[in-house]
């Protein structure tokens, strides 16, 4: 009766030791889950109503655009339907001048030269599209858009899913923004690109809060000076 007592003992003690286990394991888990997904929610959260579509959007000197990829020397669909935003937005007259932000980190990849054609083909002005060459990711482009090309406030057009980063990243460069949030299909491509945005969040954090210097910085371009003044000498 005793030997039986002492195993029934050590059993529950077993069981109660793998609860415990159990127990930890899961709030250990769910505090990695909390940290990881703390970036999003401080994304989600410090765009605040700043987000919606061309109609909604405030006047601002500027647009910046995004590059998302080519095909074949073209603007990717993607990129396309960004710039068609920014079409939009010149034609209604809320911006005077766009800068075109893009790799161009190799000689045969080139997008903002392809975001410039696009934008001029479709009636935009020359002298009011300015590109920047080295916005290599999203921190590089907020912080050389304003660094650089001395953009303090602007409208930012990218796809939904990436534009609150977008927004939250030109905010920590200083720029006050608001965002066009370009719609798609909810297919294969959108849900991969959602899903970046978890990794993105985090790297967006680190560098809203240490702020580094962008892979290639340079000297100060007026190009944008001179697009706005171009506009205000041609207002009636």
């Amino acid at each position: 009766m005793a030997e039986l007592l002492r195993r029934r003992a050590a059993l529950l003690g077993a069981r109660l030791r793998q609860r415990g286990t159990q127990r930890r394991v899961f709030q250990v888990g769910t505090l990695l889950c909390s940290l990881a997904l703390a970036p999003s929610a401080w994304v989600w959260l410090s765009a605040g109503e700043r987000v919606g579509t061309v109609e909604s959007a405030p006047s601002a000197p500027v647009a910046v655009v995004f590059g998302a990829g080519l095909d074949q020397g073209k603007p990717s669909p993607y990129l396309e339907h960004r710039l068609v935003a920014a079409v939009d937005l010149y034609r209604e007259g809320k911006v005077q001048a766009i800068l075109v932000t893009g790799d161009n980190g190799r000689t045969e990849y080139d997008e903002p030269d392809a975001m410039f054609t696009y934008l001029t083909t479709h009636g935009v002005p020359a002298e009011r599209v300015v590109r920047d060459y080295a916005g290599f990711d999203t921190w590089d482009s907020c912080t050389r858009a304003h660094r650089i090309f001395g953009v303090d406030r602007a409208v930012l057009v990218s796809q939904d899913f990436h534009v609150r980063r977008a927004l939250a990243l030109c905010e920590a460069a200083g720029i006050r923004s608001y965002a066009v949030g370009v719609p798609e299909l909810h297919d294969e491509t959108w849900l991969y690109g959602g899903l970046r945005e978890v990794a993105g969040a985090g790297k967006a954090a680190v560098n809203a809060w240490l702020r580094p210097d962008p892979v290639f910085l340079g000297p100060k371009e007026d190009g944008i000076p001179k697009a706005l003044a171009d506009a205000a000498k041609k207002q009636p």
